[in-house]
């Protein structure tokens, strides 16, 4: 682990600070919309536009990088970033706000591919894994933190937007000024969706709901906490919650998915969250239970992500495996383009007011869980002493830290093989 910090510090603190500035306008924007009046639905096609460019940029950020390289590709989206954030309080229209969304998702991604790729750069095979893992606590302990920044300026002012744009313009200097050389780029060609769907139908389907699961989470949250009536603090404690959780049980779901059939894990962890979700919805009216639900929810769903890559990697040879990246990512995108827009809609409906928020959570996660069990008929286990292991990975990576997980796994298990061949 030590390590690792010596090599990819200024990566990690660059991603950390990017993280907490990226944390804290997805918070901001679903406060402050609700202090201009916009209604849930307007709102949820604000939240949604941030997923369109961020599956935009995942596609195109590879290709703008083998053009013009790393650093400028990274220079360039980060004074976009910084310039949307700065125009939100300027320009309060939802319309405006949904083209900015568009544009920091593109930058985002675009920005986590290049940072990614450095990051597996600058990693060994002996310590790939713990870079990753190390990049993942990053990545949430960034988002946590951003939460805390929202009691430090008025979301009906423009101060919070200057300060979310301060640590996305701060979060470059020790990538750019620390890391040398740039790493050379290449993607592999994803697998056709037919391909993916053939090997593992679970994979698949989950990640399209787990898709719209986390973009609900990720973006609603905060639009709930203001139609709820929320204070500013309940709702940043609120919207953390969700990511401690996920940090906390990342590693445990993790555990118990490497020893046991994946679908009983996957199946109980939706199967947890959804419950979770229901307790929201029937008794969400004091903070502990919001806190509580929201924590289990964050948790288990979260680590689903991860899970359902493994269980798809456990259908695929080795050669496969990074191939089938770059299809689960535009699966789990297109769910997360859809999550914000029919939780908003539930939320805007006069029947389920914002405990729609809970009851779309909870009708997808009970989803994944039905599929699970459906597919236990349809498929024999893999023997747990041939699946390989899992490899931390949250909804919030690009393609190019997917991949990596991806080298972790086989790594991992041509060790291992060589191992007991040795062994013999």
């Amino acid at each position: 682990m030590l390590q690792v910090l010596s090599s990819a510090w200024a990566l990690l603190l660059g991603m950390g600070l990017l993280m907490v500035g990226n944390g804290l306008q997805g918070t901001l924007l679903g406060v402050r919309g609700q202090i201009e009046d916009f209604s849930t639905l307007q709102m949820s096609f604000v939240m949604s536009a941030y997923f369109v460019g961020f599956l935009g940029g995942s596609r195109l950020a590879p290709e703008m990088i083998r053009r013009v390289g790393h650093v400028r590709v990274f220079a360039a989206l980060a004074s976009f970033i910084s310039a949307v954030m700065i125009m939100y309080p300027l320009l309060t229209d939802p319309v405006a706000w949904a083209l900015g969304r568009v544009i920091i998702g593109f930058c985002f991604s675009g920005v986590y591919v290049t940072a990614e790729s450095w990051l597996n750069n600058a990693a060994s095979n002996e310590n790939r894994g713990q870079a990753l893992s190390l990049y993942m606590i990053v990545q949430m302990t960034g988002i946590v933190s951003a939460q805390a920044l929202m009691l430090v300026g008025d979301p009906a002012g423009y101060e919070s937007f200057v300060i979310a744009s301060i640590f996305v313009s701060v979060s470059f200097a020790p990538i750019l000024l620390s890391i040398s050389p740039t790493p050379s780029f290449d993607t592999t060609k994803p697998m056709t969706l037919k391909q993916l769907m053939n090997a593992s139908p679970l994979g698949c389907v989950g990640m399209l709901l787990l898709g719209g699961v986390f973009s609900a989470q990720f973006t609603m949250a905060a639009v709930y906490g203001a139609e709820a009536g929320l204070s500013v603090v309940e709702i940043s404690t609120f919207v953390a919650s969700f990511y401690i959780g996920a940090l906390v049980l990342q590693y445990p779901l993790g555990w118990l998915s490497d020893r046991f059939d994946r679908r009983i894990t996957i199946l109980f962890g939706a199967a947890v969250g959804g419950t979770s979700a229901l307790v929201g919805l029937f008794f969400g009216f004091s903070m502990p239970i919001l806190l509580s639900t929201a924590f289990v929810i964050g948790g288990m769903s979260n680590p689903l992500y991860s899970m359902l890559i493994a269980y798809t990697n456990d259908y695929l040879e080795y050669e496969d495996m990074a191939a089938a990246s770059g299809g689960l990512i535009f699966i789990n995108g297109l769910g997360a383009i859809a999550g914000p827009l029919i939780t908003g809609w539930l939320m805007g409906s006069g029947v389920f007011g914002p405990q729609g928020f809970f009851l779309f959570i909870a009708t997808l996660l009970f989803a994944v869980a039905v599929y699970a069990a459906y597919r236990m008929t349809q498929r024999a286990y893999v023997v747990v002493d041939e699946t390989a292991s899992i490899a931390p990975i949250y909804p919030t990576s690009s393609p190019v830290a997917l991949e990596v997980a991806q080298e972790v796994v086989i790594e991992a298990a041509q060790d291992e093989a060589e191992t007991t061949q040795e062994s013999a």
